[in-house]
Order: C-alpha cells, then sequence, then structure tokens
C-alpha cells in the first residue's frame, strides 16, 4: 500500500448493475491504494435531480476526490461546477468530476471511452453515414466521438426532435456545416447508411426491446450498442442474425472507467488488468 487513499462515487439513477465501483477498487488495490467506491443511486434514495446540488455539496465536505455521472444526471450537473475540460464543454455533458482544492472541475471519459471500444472492435467500419439513436448526456459523446474516428455525415434520431436538432447544430459548429442533421424517423435514413449506434436505455432491462424495427437492419450495416448490461440486447442479437458486424457497449463502459480512474488518482491505470476484471465480472 503506497498510504494514498481515493474516495470516489458514481451518482445517477437505477445503478445498482453497475460495474464501475469493483473496476475501480480492483485496479486501485494493484496500484497501492485504499480505494473506496461509492455508489450514489438516486431511485434508491428516493432522491432527483434537483438533489445534485446538496449531494456535491456533500461529496466536498466528506473529502470525495471525484464523482462519476450518468443518467439523468450528465447535462443536469454542469451548471454547477466551476469549470469544464476542453472536451466536457465541447459535448455539452460530463460524465467525471474531479474534486480537488475545493473546485469542482467536469471531464468526459465516455466520448474516448466510445472511440478507443470502436477503434479496437471495429477497426476497418465503413465511416461514409451513421444513423445515431439518441441525443442525450451519452447521445453527445458518442456523437463527438463518431466525428473524430471520422464518420462523414450522421444522421441524429431523437424522439424529442429539438434535442437532436440542438445536438447536430453543436457538432456541425466543432466539425464543419453539414457534418450532423437531425432525422425525424430513423426509418428513412437506416437504408442509407453503413452504420447505426444506439444510444438510448433501450434494450436494459428496464427498457427491454429494440430501439428500431429489426427488417431494418441488413448484413452489409454494422451495428454500435453503448448498453452493456446487458452485453447482447436485443439489438445485437437481430443485428447478428441477420448477418451485420457488431460492437457491444463494454468497451465504452471499460475506457470511460480507465479515464476516469486516471483523472480522480493522477495515476496510469492499466487497461488491460481493468478489461480482465470487466470481463470476469460480466461473464
Amino acid at each position: 500500500m503506497s498510504g494514498k487513499s481515493i474516495l470516489a462515487g458514481l451518482i445517477g439513477s437505477g445503478i445498482q448493475a453497475s460495474l464501475t465501483p469493483r473496476m475501480h477498487e480492483r485496479e486501485g488495490a494493484r496500484q497501492g491504494l485504499r480505494y473506496v467506491y461509492r455508489l450514489i443511486d438516486l431511485k434508491q434514495l428516493g432522491l432527483a435531480v434537483s438533489d445534485l446540488p446538496d449531494l456535491l455539496a456533500g461529496a466536498q465536505r466528506f473529502g470525495f476526490n471525484g464523482l462519476n455521472i450518468t443518467h439523468p444526471c450528465k447535462q443536469a450537473i454542469i451548471p454547477l461546477l466551476d469549470e469544464l475540460s476542453p472536451e466536457a464543454a465541447a459535448i455539452g455533458a460530463v460524465n467525471t468530476v474531479v474534486l480537488k482544492d475545493g473546485r469542482k472541475t467536469g471531464h468526459n471519459t465516455d466520448w474516448w471511452g466510445f472511440a478507443e471500444g470502436f477503434r479496437r472492435g471495429l477497426p476497418d467500419a465503413d465511416l461514409r453515414h451513421v444513423v445515431q439513436l439518441g441525443a442525450g448526456g451519452a447521445g453527445a459523446a458518442v456523437g463527438y466521438a463518431l466525428l473524430r474516428l471520422g464518420v462523414e455525415h450522421l444522421s441524429i434520431f431523437d424522439v424529442q426532435m429539438e434535442r437532436a436538432a440542438e445536438l447536430a447544430s453543436r457538432l456541425n459548429s466543432l466539425f464543419g456545416d453539414g457534418r450532423a442533421t437531425a432525422v425525424s424517423t430513423p426509418d428513412t435514413a437506416i437504408p442509407q447508411a453503413h452504420g447505426l449506434v444506439n444510444t438510448t436505455p433501450r434494450g436494459m432491462a428496464d427498457y427491454p426491446g429494440l430501439p428500431v424495427a429489426a427488417e431494418l437492419l441488413r448484413p452489409d450495416l454494422w451495428v454500435a450498442e453503448i448498453v452493456y448490461f446487458p452485453i447482447e440486447t436485443a439489438l445485437l442479437r437481430a443485428a447478428r442474425q441477420r448477418g451485420c458486424r457488431t460492437l457491444d457497449g463494454g468497451g465504452m463502459a471499460l475506457f470511460q472507467a480507465v479515464g476516469a480512474f486516471g483523472l480522480f488518482t493522477g495515476m496510469e491505470p492499466n487497461a488491460d488488468d481493468m478489461g480482465a476484471d470487466f470481463k470476469a465480472m460480466l461473464g
């Protein structure tokens, strides 16, 4: 043991199945840290997004080094922070908050987590036209990652059309006019697309089912998920049955944790070891 201790947590709703605490704590133990990672589950505690100011103040008061932030707080947390990293500011969503010297600094490791998982899992994917489902906090990070990866055109669908339009506008301001557009339905965009990414909760245990009709899937379309619990969603299962190349949400879950660990501790995490832990826990 180095004698250094780290106290971290995850704020979100319905997060009891999260594997993030064990990933952080096991890597911390390997690095000689006394590492404690706690779940702060709004659903279980009977709290709401409006309680975020009190939760942040409490975390600072009790000496937390950092917090991960997930649904439904990734955008609501921003006005409560002292500063943002360039990526978090560009994306407009925060999944990692570093608490240091009385200041609260927001970061986004989701985008890098998705990008790193994508580079490893679908290294030669056709990036000419991709349809993205969802424009929330996770969708903002994935859209940013996709354009950083080289996607030429991104069609974004969200049940809240104005949210899709807002994300497309933000991405165009960062990457150039016309790189992203909001679409009123995915049904007309998917037949012309080369890839499909689901960033909605559809497919999770609490939100079962397919985010699009299975009939829209075809063998020359690659399909990616960010849901990792379950690791094989209904969408991935249907896509594989139709001959699509697929990418599960495990890569994003792993690499966002790798990035957050480095921010919380100031130490270099071993991504291979954390990946082995993650696979063992899923298994």
